[in-house]
């Protein structure tokens, strides 16, 4: 296994579920990834010597997925240089709108990628860390092309089946 370039880190292994998909995503374009956990509140240490150590491992994306308070991603964002991409988890009553509050609203200055809500997120967080590779990737470039086209011909497919279903 070559070294992940990749980091999806979450506040808590409850939130594992939703950020395989962001594994998955990533798997469908041939990156290399690694998984962990770390909490902006319960453990601001680690987070912090986390973030400030990503890149001279060699990672050059973030995915930080977490709920309720979700301040992972900023923090992580505070402490790093690297492009960060916040995944809401939905983990309260308020079903991950005050997770995405908490991740959007990032001050002037400490930007993070903020996607959808759980799993959508989690698939385009990993979609998206995928795009910025590319930057530098023929490789992953032309994954991403024929993902474009897969997509393309799955909604032909589907407009046909739906005529033909009509017509009936």
């Amino acid at each position: 296994m070559s070294k992940p370039l990749v980091s999806i880190v979450m506040g808590s292994d409850s939130d594992l579920d939703i950020m395989r998909e962001a594994g998955k995503a990533l798997d469908d374009f041939g990156i290399d990834y690694e998984i962990d956990v770390t909490s902006a509140h319960r453990s601001p240490d680690r987070t912090s010597d986390y973030a400030r150590n990503t890149a001279a491992r060699g990672i050059r994306v973030i995915i930080a997925g977490a709920g309720g308070a979700a301040h992972l991603a900023g923090v992580i964002a505070a402490h790093t240089t690297l492009p960060v991409i916040g995944v809401p988890i939905p983990s309260t009553p308020l079903n991950g709108m005050d997770s995405l509050l908490a991740t959007v609203q990032m001050p002037a200055g400490i930007p993070v990628a903020t996607v959808a809500i759980g799993k959508p997120g989690a698939t385009n967080a990993g979609i998206l860390a995928a795009q910025i590779i590319a930057l530098g990737d023929s490789s992953v470039a032309k994954r991403l092309e024929t993902h474009k086209q897969k997509l393309a011909a799955g909604v032909e497919e589907k407009s046909k089946k739906l005529k033909s279903t009509l017509n009936k």
